[in-house]
């Protein structure tokens, strides 16, 4: 049974020194919101909408932020039996009222329309949405925001400073951001595990005996069960897992990384070294040492939010990895990186070249009709080497279609199922490089990214 050691409480001070916001932070978050919410006032007033309200959500809402990240949400919302075009082109027209005074504005979609801003270099998302009675009558996903922050603000208070602990712990793990391209925890979900745990240090000690289908009700009114590796029932909506985005592999490197952190509890856990790239001369030594074969399928990144774009790399990174097996390749391991311009999925493989002929088994002997039937179509066929009978069983040798990895995903890939932004950016155009060509791609990031892969 392994023990773990107590965390010292100066390593916690320690922490919150770098990541709790200064008191002129925090003025200055609060002038901006002010700023912000009465430009949506304003607006509303000048574009003559009635019965608008406006509601500041997240974490700076309820002060659980980490200090220098920069970001406000705002809900403009409207009563709940609006039309939805109605809230879209009213919410909209308001938002790009206040986006007269940003920096940047960008429009984004989620279930629907909303603006993202840059004002005063906050990152500011103004959000319509509709002003439901609870979160069980949403019309829009977003409905339910508002919802949590009631939820968690009174509850929290006291707590702040576990969940930022909570939360740098995990972006340290790797395992903390809810989007589709990371697959970690979201802020929300942090929230709730202090609160149903109590600490940081109970949150961690308790997800050391995790195992998946971990279930967290802490109104204890679930209607519906749920799949994932971890289930936090929505407090303010009991068919909801909370933890729905959560992958098992970021569920199991959180244990991991609270386990090995009791251990040894150090300032690491939270604020690992940051990797460097990977130089030509050292990616050559690796490629040397692993006598693998590594290949990435190089493509321009298609013109979409990450959100749409990572599913999509995700799905692609499987269909290749499917394929090359289904030719006989052994696949050790796939991962994906995007920037800008270039993508990359990169696949290791045991070998990239296969002996020219491979071995086709058939049924035994005594099964005659389908043992004619099979020696018939192979005997004498082209690129088929003579048969013999072996366990009973007739073996003929045919010469391979692929023997090369690169040569089968050239021909192949475009069969693949890519998800739609991806198949086109890929029918425009790909390249697949091998090993020591890799050291073409020159981005620092990805070059950063081949540290941690290799």
């Amino acid at each position: 049974m392994e023990t773990y050691t107590d965390i010292p409480e100066e390593l916690k001070l320690a922490v919150l020194e770098r990541i709790k916001p200064t008191e002129s932070e925090k003025e200055r978050l609060l002038s901006v919101q002010e700023e912000l919410t009465s430009q949506v006032k304003a607006a509303t007033e000048k574009l003559y909408i009635q019965d608008v309200l406006v509601k500041i959500v997240g974490s700076a809402a309820r002060g659980t932020w980490l200090s220098g990240t920069h970001d406000i949400d705002i809900f403009i919302s409207f009563p709940e039996e609006t039309p939805r075009k109605e809230l879209e082109s009213l919410g909209m027209a308001i938002a790009r009222e206040v986006a007269k005074h940003a920096e940047h504005a960008e429009d984004r979609h989620a279930e629907h329309p909303y603006l993202n801003i840059t004002y005063k270099g906050f990152d500011v998302d103004l959000v319509p949405c509709f002003r439901v009675a609870s979160a069980s009558r949403i019309k829009s996903a977003v409905d339910r925001t508002p919802f949590h922050n009631d939820f968690v603000k009174p509850r929290i208070t006291g707590h702040e400073a576990d969940v930022l602990l909570l939360k740098q712990f995990m972006r340290g793990g790797g395992v903390y951001g809810s989007e589709l391209k990371t697959q970690g925890f979201s802020g929300y979900l942090t929230e709730l595990l202090i609160i149903h745990y109590g600490s940081f240090e109970k949150t961690v000690r308790a997800a050391c005996s995790w195992k998946p289908g971990e279930k967290i009700d802490i109104m204890h009114h679930a209607e519906i069960e749920h799949g994932e590796s971890l289930v936090m029932v929505d407090p303010t909506d009991p068919k909801r897992n909370v933890a729905a985005a959560l992958s098992l592999d970021k569920f199991c490197m959180f244990i991991d990384h609270c386990r090995e952190f009791l251990k040894s509890p150090e300032l690491s856990f939270f604020f690992p070294a940051p990797l460097l790239p990977l130089e030509g001369s050292e990616i050559l030594e690796r490629l040397e040492s692993r006598k693998s074969t590594q290949l990435a399928i190089v493509f321009k990144t298609p013109d979409v939010v990450e959100d749409v774009l990572y599913p999509q790399l995700y799905k692609m990174e499987q269909a290749a990895a499917a394929l090359l097996k289904e030719y006989d390749f052994t696949v050790i391991k796939t991962g994906v990186w995007s920037g800008k311009p270039e993508t990359a999925v990169l696949l290791e493989l045991i070998s990239g070249t296969l002996p020219n002929v491979k071995k086709h088994i058939g049924p035994p002997v005594w099964v005659k009709v389908h043992a004619e039937k099979f020696k018939e179509k192979y005997q004498g066929a082209d690129g088929v080497f003579g048969g013999y009978i072996e366990n009973g069983k007739y073996v003929f040798e045919i010469l391979r279609k692929y023997p090369t990895a690169k040569g089968l995903l050239e021909e192949r890939l475009m069969s693949c199922s890519l998800g739609k932004q991806v198949h086109q950016s890929v029918n425009e155009g790909f390249e697949i490089i091998e090993d020591a060509g890799i050291c073409r791609v020159k981005d620092q990031d990805f070059r950063v990214f081949l540290r941690g892969w290799m």
